[in-house]
């Protein structure tokens, strides 16, 4: 047929800005904040890790503003896919899709394998994999049914988070303020306390930013979700204003309570990161201290929440990648096929089927697996965000080139050129200096090396692999598709 039927399948915009919010939330709230952020504190001191995440998070609101301003001007689920492909080359699309794909696929797996670990609490008799299995299970038939079920649920799942947060900042401040009944207050005193609030140097900092990085990381979900939302001019600027400030203030706070209340020497901090002990989490030492007998407990079940709930975000926004992939003829013509409500599941079985990945766990180990899942999957999203930071720049360019309105654009990332030009240097240093301690010393730790920075040179190949093959080049200005967004 010449046209497509008017009953063709296709997908729903049926996400509403709290959906939106959610969802990025979801995927960036999770084990960063609940366990990392005690290690960032003995690292780099109270201020250094204050100081680390503020800056992290200045980067990733001028991210979050780049991506805002293409997605609400053409709101596909593709997106920075989408977007390097239209505004920097077909080959760093094509590659930055697959890189993306990849990523949460694997960090499905990842996070299925951290369940079982913390599954193990409650029942330590039970094989992991059967808790693996039932929890992919769960999430495969969450995003099977709609991706308004998916929106709901994942809803759910973030507001469980977004509710321990909240309760454990105001524990906090009403602990340091001396308002908590039978809870002597420190005031101040941690900040000064040995060689805080500054521990390390700069070197520590370094470190601590690279960690900042990486639990910030699925705030660019909101970028795919996108293609479904209902009136994505209005949504995405709304989902985007609210996002940034809301994560931003969740984590600057945690880390302000924990280091105020928790000197920055405390052992308990360190080997909540080393053991990856949900009983010494800094959020459970302050819920005991204020009387809360079953804190670890509730804790173990709000870090099952985050992880099912950035499984979850994962899920759906790998399968919606892999999908536009198939559409743009980058992936195999199967996967763009969409059930009668929308959901392409070919695209959705693959993604599942690399969720799998976490059944590793039953010949080698779940701590194990669970390293080498993170550290596969760990640079490519810092990789996602240097590809924004270029398409954006790169789409504004082509725009007033074009001759079209600043005015028009739904939403205006403030700042240009600064904004998009420093959220990528800041965040190719934090990229090439992830592990540049493997390069120090007498012998150069080559196995950390491989581990840390494995995902750059795949990148690399896919993308100068297809330029070669297909002799793509870089899209003029004069070029661009920067027409305004006409549907699917």
């Amino acid at each position: 047929m010449a046209s497509p039927h008017p009953a063709t399948p296709h997908l729903q915009r049926k996400l509403k800005a709290r959906h939106l919010n959610m969802i990025a939330i979801g995927g960036s709230i999770g084990t960063g904040l609940f366990l990392a952020s005690g290690s960032t504190i003995a690292a780099a001191g109270p201020a250094g890790a204050l100081l680390a995440y503020a800056l992290i998070g200045v980067m990733v609101f001028f991210l979050m503003t780049s991506l805002g301003e293409m997605a609400a001007y053409q709101p596909v689920s593709g997106s920075f896919s989408t977007y390097g492909e239209r505004y920097v080359e077909k080959g760093f699309g094509f590659a930055l899709g697959w890189n993306f794909w990849y990523n949460w696929a694997v960090t499905i797996a990842a996070e299925l394998v951290a369940a079982q670990i913390i599954m193990s609490f409650w029942f330590p008799e039970v094989n992991g994999i059967v808790w693996s299995g039932g929890f992919l299970l769960l999430m495969f038939l969450l995003n099977v049914i709609s991706v308004k079920g998916f929106g709901e649920s994942e809803f759910w799942f973030s507001l469980v988070k977004v509710i321990a947060v909240i309760i454990f900042i105001g524990l906090g401040l009403a602990s340091i303020f001396g308002l908590m009944h039978g809870v002597q207050s420190p005031g101040f005193s941690n900040w000064t306390h040995g060689d805080a609030p500054f521990v390390g140097g700069l070197q520590a900092m370094v470190g601590v930013a690279m960690i900042a990085g990486f639990s910030f990381q699925g705030t660019e979900l909101i970028g795919v979700a996108a293609g479904e939302s209902e009136n994505p001019k209005k949504t995405i600027p709304l989902a985007i204003k609210q996002l940034f400030w809301r994560i931003l203030m969740f984590y600057i706070l945690a880390i302000f309570v924990i280091g105020t209340l928790i000197p920055y020497d405390d052992p308990r901090l360190l080997q909540a990161a080393s053991n990856n002990d949900i009983t010494v989490s800094p959020f459970t030492l302050l819920f005991e201290r204020a009387g809360f007998a079953f804190a670890a407990s509730v804790m173990n079940a709000v870090i099952l929440t985050a992880i099912l709930s950035a499984g979850n975000s994962g899920m759906y926004a790998s399968t919606r990648m892999l999908y536009n992939l198939a559409k743009e003829g980058n992936a195999p013509r199967i996967f763009a096929r969409l059930s009668k409500n929308g959901v392409p599941r070919y695209a959705l079985l693959a993604t599942t089927l690399i969720g799998g990945l976490c059944f590793l766990s039953t010949f080698i180990g779940d701590k194990q697996v669970y390293v080498w899942l993170l550290n596969t999957s760990g640079m490519c999203g810092f990789i996602v965000w240097l590809g924004i930071a270029v398409a954006h720049y790169r789409f504004r360019k082509g725009y007033i080139a074009q001759g079209y309105q600043l005015s028009d654009l739904p939403y205006r990332a403030k700042f240009f050129p600064f904004g998009p030009l420093f959220a990528f240097g800041l965040c190719l240093f934090i990229t090439l200096g992830q592990n540049y301690q493997a390069f120090m010393g007498e012998h150069i730790d080559w196995q950390g090396i491989i581990s840390a920075y494995i995902s750059i040179p795949i990148f690399l190949a896919i993308w100068l692999g297809y330029r070669f093959k297909y002799k793509t080049r870089f899209v003029p200005y004069a070029e661009m598709d920067v027409r305004p967004y006409r549907g699917d």
